[in-house]
């Protein structure tokens, strides 16, 4: 693909990719109420692994031994597929459940400064001043967004909040550790073999749990959570998050992570009933402005990277 026509995709599924991410936060929220956390991580990647491993077959159904990543990749697809899968999700889902929709996007949106740190300090990436300082701007529009949380005293961010932000800096070291692969082998087969490496640990762990729900006599309203939430958001999702790093690099997606919550905000209001002061309002504004300039801010725009 041309690399124009690529980076123009790139940042219109990137903008598309948060809306369906802000959304997720209210549906999993509701999910999680429903069924439980245990429940609904053996559904999601139960489902995802056998996703994954069909769409490869159907891929690579003509040349099999494609499919197959070096000897030497085997052990970073491991990392990947536990950091990325294992300990970020079910960090992710653990903590949702422990907090609200609205405060777990305000959390995990912490997780492009720990992108930007973590290429700083390995030198990955080059990153402009510009990049830098609209990123804190941004980063200051989630500090206004906590700001009356926070001054309750910090006991009142909760056991949830603190594992969120546990989650969003394991997915940044994901992201870091992934790129070399999405490189050689491209997104499905990133996907594909870092949940077969990530997946089992959680099925098996949850499966108790599923056992014992009562899926059953649940509403349609929930399957219908749970497809968006397990095909459209994470399978979906994950896939085109791969390929939005590998055309526009690390340092210029990360960014974007900052539009969820103002996302994540409205649909919780629409569907939760959580409510925001001109405060709330106005620091979304903030962030949205951090996020421009992160992404137009650079004096010379960074070439994109060979997917």
């Amino acid at each position: 693909m041309d690399p124009a026509r690529a980076a123009r995709l790139s940042l219109f599924a990137a903008l598309a990719l948060m809306v369906v991410w802000g959304c997720n936060y209210a549906l999993t929220k509701y999910i999680l109420d429903s069924i439980g956390v245990g429940s609904f991580l053996f559904i999601r990647f139960s489902v995802m692994l056998v996703l994954g491993a069909v769409l490869l077959l159907l891929v690579y159904r003509r040349h099999l031994a494609q499919a197959l990543p070096r000897r030497a990749d085997l052990a970073r697809f491991a990392a990947a597929g536990v950091l990325g899968h294992t300990v970020h999700v079910g960090s992710v889902m653990w903590g949702m459940d422990l907090s609200t929709a609205f405060s777990s996007s305000l959390v995990l949106t912490s997780g492009p400064v720990f992108t930007l740190l973590i290429l700083a300090l390995m030198g990955v990436e080059r990153l402009h001043g510009r990049q830098v300082a609209g990123t804190l701007v941004a980063l200051g529009g989630i500090a206004l967004f906590l700001s009356d949380k926070f001054a309750a005293g910090a006991a009142r961010a909760g056991l949830g909040d603190l594992v969120l932000l546990l989650a969003s800096a394991v997915f940044s070291l994901y992201t870091v550790i992934s790129k070399p692969l999405v490189e050689r082998y491209g997104p499905l087969m990133l996907m594909s073999w870092t949940l077969l490496f990530g997946a089992p640990p959680l099925i098996a762990i949850c499966a108790p749990a599923f056992v014992a729900s009562t899926l059953s006599a649940q509403p349609a309203l929930l399957w219908a959570a749970l497809a968006w939430a397990v095909v459209i958001s994470a399978f979906l999702g994950w896939l085109a998050w791969v390929w939005i790093n590998a055309v526009r690099g690390l340092a210029r997606t990360a960014p974007f992570m900052y539009l969820m919550p103002p996302i994540a905000g409205v649909v919780a209001w629409l569907t939760l009933g959580e409510s925001f002061t001109w405060l709330k309002i106005a620091a979304a504004a903030v962030v949205m402005a951090g996020v421009a300039w992160a992404q137009y801010g650079a004096r010379v725009p960074a070439p994109p990277d060979s997917a």
